[in-house]
């Protein structure tokens, strides 16, 4: 009796643990879009900036591995992980960060409500993930604030529509990663390492697109401090923003994960009213609540003595890969 008691209280403590950890994620990603604003803002070319920000959060978690011992294999598998996961994180983040400027970082926040969606409609087409009528209403709860938020921005934005469209393409990008990462996670690989190397595929997929387009606006840029720090401040959201997100999948899996979109959306809102001065979405507080209620349905809903995915615990032990542990 007292050896489950103790196993209740391990799973509930790792349940808290991914919880925060998805709260900061999401937070962060939001975050890291508010920087992109400021950065273009100040004259910074923007996909010079964000890959830039991407190759150096590489840097620091690639000497994170190291200090920490952690093997670093460079082999075939792990560098089609790198490039795959590289271009599936860096189109959306692309568009993001293009976008900034004719939508407003308010907006770009708002798409992120939408990879849970996709992402559990993917998990359960691909037999990952069951049909549970809890996290079924976690979801939608979670997807009605998104929408909420969408239609109130979108009714009141002066944006361009071309790039409100373009950057309906992002959730569909970022679904696929989430799957993509669990699916093909290299067994025995550190996450730290396994988001280093994803953040130099980014990187490496983003230098074409600099060369042909900014490669003259790159020795303007390293001669301003305001873009300096502000390229710095954005490398260590990178590097903690994709620690705890390779993490948090390794932990939880690509639906639990997908939550952070939902978060970013919340925070991202609040951010670009209340630092950048944007325009208050209408029902912000409404669409709030709903996807605060939503991640905490999704989250208990998530719990072990019920598995998230079909061959997969929603929290298992660190050292084991995502699709590692089958069900009896």
């Amino acid at each position: 009796m007292a050896k489950v008691m103790q196993s209740h209280k391990a799973r509930d403590g790792q349940g808290l643990f991914a919880l925060g950890c998805l709260l900061l994620v999401g937070t962060l990603l939001a975050l890291s879009l508010v920087m992109a604003k400021l950065a273009d803002g100040a004259g910074a070319p923007r996909l010079t900036f964000l890959m830039l920000g991407l190759v150096g959060a590489g840097i620091i978690l690639t000497g994170l591995t190291a200090l920490q011992r952690q093997a670093m294999p460079l082999n075939r598998r792990t560098l089609e992980y790198a490039l795959v996961t590289g271009v599936l994180m860096a189109l959306p983040n692309a568009l993001g960060f293009l976008a900034v400027r004719h939508v407003g970082a308010g907006f770009i926040s708002l798409s992120f409500a939408f990879p849970i969606l996709l992402t559990w409609l993917l998990a359960l087409l691909m037999g990952m993930e069951r049909m549970r009528v809890p996290r079924l209403l976690g979801v939608l709860l979670a997807l009605a604030g998104g929408v909420i938020l969408a239609v109130s921005k979108a009714g009141n934005s002066a944006g361009e529509p071309i790039w409100a469209m373009l950057i309906l393409a992002m959730p569909l990008a970022l679904s696929i990663g989430n799957i993509y990462r669990t699916l093909r996670w290299p067994t025995g690989t550190s996450p730290i390492f396994l988001a280093a190397i994803m953040l130099f595929g980014a990187g490496l997929s983003l230098l074409p697109f600099v060369l042909a387009t900014e490669v003259g606006e790159i020795g303007a840029m390293m001669r301003s401090s305001t873009i300096l720090g502000l390229l710095a401040v954005e490398v260590l959201v990178f590097a903690v923003l994709y620690f705890f997100y390779f993490v948090l999948q390794k932990l939880a899996g690509p639906v639990y994960l997908s939550q952070i979109g939902t978060v970013a959306a919340v925070v991202g809102t609040a951010i670009a009213v209340l630092a950048l001065g944007e325009a208050t979405p209408p029902n912000l507080a409404l669409a709030g609540t709903l996807v605060a209620a939503g991640t905490l349905v999704f989250h208990r809903s998530a719990r072990p003595e019920a598995p998230s995915m079909v061959g997969h615990r929603p929290f298992r032990r660190m050292n084991a890969s995502p699709q590692s542990q089958r069900l009896g």
